[in-house]
């Protein structure tokens, strides 16, 4: 099978192309590194010309409202595209609770998705709980020199090469045109999993509980974990720190 990564250079994208690859399929990278601009559309045909699914693997470049213009915008194009092209499959990889979180991104998250569910083109969503890569960045939000300050917030750390591999295998297959939620094995609260993540690094600096900290005090209860049905990936974040 032959395939389109959209985003197909960062984090997750590289990851899948490899996956997809060493599993005898053709799945070609696509960015705006490699002359590809989805706001635009500018190269979209001849990146999805004989295509049998494409992956979009996009991210806006801010989390505030300018997020809902990238993804409409990139939506509108990526799918017109998809249309003229013959596209049979079409894999989008979201958020875990995306449509729970009154903040900018998620919303802006859940209108891709929702554009994608209203189109004509056969369709997968794979949405992740927070990549265990990003969790230091999240402690940088509310840090200072001596203290990190987070809520209790139930987090579900996923390595990325799970997400990866689970995109891989979704888009492999036939469209689901429903979502698949997929989590890491083990919940934490926030508080928690900055104490964990600062040992494991060294760092002295003290975790205090701060229900009002950082973005994902926002989230109401357990919205940003896995419920029943979900696919839970292998790797555990005591061991992916090591």
């Amino acid at each position: 099978m032959k395939f389109a990564v959209i985003g197909g250079t960062g984090l997750i994208g590289s990851r899948v192309v490899e996956v997809l690859n060493a599993a005898g399929h053709e799945a070609a990278p696509h960015s705006r590194s490699t002359g590809v601009d989805i706001l635009t559309g500018k190269g979209l045909e001849a990146a999805l010309d004989g295509a049998d699914v494409v992956v979009d693997l996009t991210n806006s470049p801010t989390f505030d409202d300018a997020s809902t213009a990238f993804f409409r915008a990139s939506m509108d194009n990526l799918l017109a595209a998809s249309r003229r092209a013959g596209v049979g499959h079409f894999v989008v990889l979201s958020i875990v609770g995306v449509d729970e979180v009154p903040v900018d991104y998620y919303r802006a998250k859940t209108l891709q998705e929702d554009l994608l569910k209203s189109s004509a083109v056969p369709y997968s969503i794979v949405r992740a709980t927070q990549f265990m890569e990003f969790i230091e960045s999240v402690l940088s939000w509310t840090a200072d020199e001596e203290t990190v300050r987070l809520p209790r917030t139930p987090i579900q750390p996923v390595a990325a090469a799970d997400v990866a591999a689970t995109v891989a295998d979704v888009a492999a297959g036939p469209p689901l045109n429903t979502t698949v939620n997929l989590g890491g094995p083990d919940t934490y609260s926030l508080d928690e999993l900055g104490r964990i993540t600062l040992a494991a690094k060294g760092d002295k600096r003290s975790v205090t509980v701060d229900d009002a900290g950082g973005m994902f005090a926002a989230v109401p209860g357990d919205a940003l974990t896995t419920k029943e049905g979900a696919r839970i990936a292998p790797t555990r974040y005591t061991d992916w720190l090591k």
